[in-house]
């Protein structure tokens, strides 16, 4: 079952219209958001973020959080997993011709959940591979955009060549990966690109953040180079569904001599103990 514009209808009779925004321009915004032993995962963070990326796109919210709340609640009841993983897309919606302006539209919206099983913690023991390409996306990567052709293109190419992720830089500085955001640590601080229009600043940043200062790590919001992540004491991904994530190799050279760090290994722990919280 999913939920569209009102309605708990089952997916493969669910549909929108040809003339729909989202469908002809990727005019729309999305937010995923895990959810462990039934309880949804810090979602006034994500219903924050929804709201900003709205803002940034000039569309109304339709419901309030407690609306959201209700719906997704509701989403959640059809499936007996006590872990999944929402998704919920609003996009400007439908008008009358496909023009690149728009007037005051009515939103569609569309929720639904899939099972979420996150890799335990002797799966990511093994390590995980990443190539490194440069970024060429749009200035205003900040907004959780259902237009995601490069995106894509990049994770493509993870899979091509069988890695985890593919890590972005602009100018030989370390963006963030195509699904992730990325992290360097080096001689017990922790180094990633600051907030801003660059990058997605992802709620499990917030969260391995928290964590590593927990952890007694030092924090440095500045962007690694290149050069740096490729020296670092260990490299890690984040996001909502890999959680945090140990690169081992990063274009075939390894990191740490291919092994996992004894940072990453207190960060996941304390970022487990936040999940059951």
């Amino acid at each position: 079952m999913v939920y569209l514009n009102g309605d708990f209808i089952p997916k493969h009779q669910a549909s929108i219209s040809v003339m729909d925004r989202g469908f002809l321009f990727g005019d729309g915004v999305y937010e995923v958001i895990p959810v462990y032993a039934g309880k949804i995962f810090r979602l006034n963070e994500h219903l924050q973020r929804l709201q900003n990326s709205l803002d940034s796109i000039q569309v109304s919210n339709p419901y309030s959080n407690e609306q959201w709340l209700d719906i997704l609640q509701k989403i959640l009841n059809f499936s007996s997993k006590s872990n999944q993983s929402l998704y919920l897309q609003i996009t400007r919606g439908a008008d009358s011709c496909r023009k690149h302006s728009f007037e005051s539209l009515s939103p569609t919206v569309f929720v639904e959940s899939n099972s979420l099983t996150p890799k335990t913690k002797a799966e990511l023991k093994v390590g995980f591979g990443a190539i490194i390409q440069t970024d060429f996306r749009w200035q205003r990567c900040d907004i959780k955009s259902t237009s995601l052709l490069a995106n894509i293109m990049y994770s493509q190419q993870a899979k091509h060549h069988q890695v985890e992720e593919v890590i972005l830089h602009r100018e030989q500085t370390i963006t963030e990966g195509a699904t992730s955001n990325v992290f360097a640590i080096k001689d017990n601080t922790l180094f990633t690109h600051p907030t801003g229009t660059h990058i997605l600043s992802g709620i499990t940043r917030d969260l391995v953040l928290e964590s590593a200062k927990h952890c007694n790590l030092n924090i440095q919001e500045s962007a690694p180079t290149l050069a740096e992540l490729l020296a670092a004491d260990e490299v890690w991904i984040s996001s909502s569904t890999r959680e945090v994530m140990p690169i081992t190799h990063v274009d075939q050279q390894p990191i740490n001599n291919g092994k996992i760090g004894n940072h990453w290994s207190n960060v996941y722990d304390h970022y487990q103990n936040l999940k059951h919280a």
